[in-house]
Order: C-alpha cells, then sequence, then structure tokens
C-alpha cells in the first residue's frame, strides 16, 4: 500500500457500517489518502460531538485486509473515547 496507484480508501457506507451506533463522520467528509504517512486518515464523532482521529495505515491494511483494519481503527478510536 504505498504509492499513489496503492491509496487506500474507504466509501461512506463502509465507513458508517463500522462506527458505533450514534457515531458518524465529521464534516471533512470521508477522508482521505496521506501518502507521506502511508495511511487513510478522517475524522469521526461521537455522540457528545467530540472529533476523534481515525487512522487506516497502509501497512495494517496490507497484512489484514482493507475492511479488517478499518474495524480495528474504530475499534481502537471507541476505546480511546470510554477512558
Amino acid at each position: 500500500m504505498s504509492g499513489a496507484s496503492n491509496r487506500l480508501t474507504f466509501t461512506e457506507i463502509e465507513i458508517r457500517s463500522y462506527l458505533p451506533s450514534g457515531w458518524g463522520i465529521g464534516a471533512s467528509g470521508t477522508g482521505s489518502w496521506n501518502g507521506n504517512e502511508n495511511r487513510y486518515e478522517l475524522e469521526v464523532y461521537d455522540p457528545a460531538d467530540n472529533l476523534w482521529p481515525l487512522q487506516v495505515t497502509g501497512k495494517e491494511a496490507a497484512a489484514k485486509g482493507r475492511l479488517e483494519a478499518l474495524r480495528l481503527s474504530v475499534d481502537r478510536v471507541y476505546r480511546n473515547s470510554i477512558h
């Protein structure tokens, strides 16, 4: 997952399907690929309207599959939000 031809992307439906109930995608939209950091980045919000950075690395997506990497990233953000 490096280089412009291997950019990691997700649809809005894919992202929303992994977010916990009451969570949503931030105003910046469905995110974008950061080639310098080799990761997909977007902001999501919780039911209290707190913004959380969601990042899916190209390395994790290559190792586990893009949707599993998204699921794991959402799980990490959710766990951080409840601490």
